[in-house]
């Protein structure tokens, strides 16, 4: 079996595995949010609490719409929480919102790779919408400097996936944490709070893992072309 074969069986069942995980985050958010938190918190109050808590009482949270389209927004300084997270009571519903309030947390004492994440995001932007046509025209003309080019500019997407990882774990511990101690859950209500967080986690490593195995198997296709 070739290099190349043997990467793109990796690369297929890392496809699969992001799929499954998307399958899982969106089945393990719709069955606890049919179960209501012991304190009939919303994911509004939740989020709310938390940040006023955290010295964030100038932080606003708006509901947009949307399934799981929920986000902290760095530059204007918001939290956006979709309107099934912003007005229900539900177990999915606090711990969606108070993730999102662990990356506000975060910003707030300058964790350093949510700053770095910030940082490289306007060269990743430009980088991976132009990475694939330099791709395709390095593979179509022969041309080797087009083609490191575009890995290149594709190795920053990738780099910018791993660095996300800790980002995300991070501000769920954050809020897992906050949650408990705070009393938003209780400590029987912590199990199903963490299910919700890991699902949504396991989409992060599924997408960096593909993204990954992709540059590997460009470069080793580089590489051969080369010899």
């Amino acid at each position: 079996m070739s290099i190349n074969a043997f990467f793109w069986i990796l690369i297929i069942l890392a496809f699969g595995l992001t799929i499954w995980a998307q399958f899982r985050v969106k089945g393990t958010f719709k069955k606890y949010s049919e179960v209501p938190n012991a304190r009939g918190l919303t994911g509004y109050e939740a989020a709310r609490h938390m940040l006023d808590s955290n010295g964030l009482q100038d932080v606003p949270i708006e509901p947009v719409r949307g399934t799981l389209s929920d986000h902290y927004d760095p530059v204007h300084r918001v939290v956006r929480l979709s309107e099934d997270v912003y007005y229900q009571n539900s177990i999915s519903a606090v711990s969606v919102a108070c993730h999102e309030i662990g990356h506000a947390i975060q910003h707030k004492t300058h964790y350093p790779m949510l700053a770095l994440r910030h940082r490289i995001f306007p060269v990743v932007n430009f980088t991976s919408g132009v990475a694939p046509f330099l791709i395709l025209a390095g593979a179509i003309f022969g041309s080797f400097n087009l083609l490191g080019l575009g890995i290149i500019f594709f190795s920053a997407a990738v780099v910018f996936q791993l660095v996300t990882l800790p980002v995300e774990f991070n501000a769920s511990n954050r809020a897992r944490d906050i949650m408990v101690a705070e009393g938003y859950v209780t400590n029987e209500e912590e199990r199903s709070v963490g299910k919700v967080l890991n699902a949504a986690a396991l989409t992060y490593v599924a997408a960096a893992l593909l993204s990954v195995l992709e540059l590997l198997r460009l470069v080793f296709m580089f590489a051969g072309n080369r010899d």
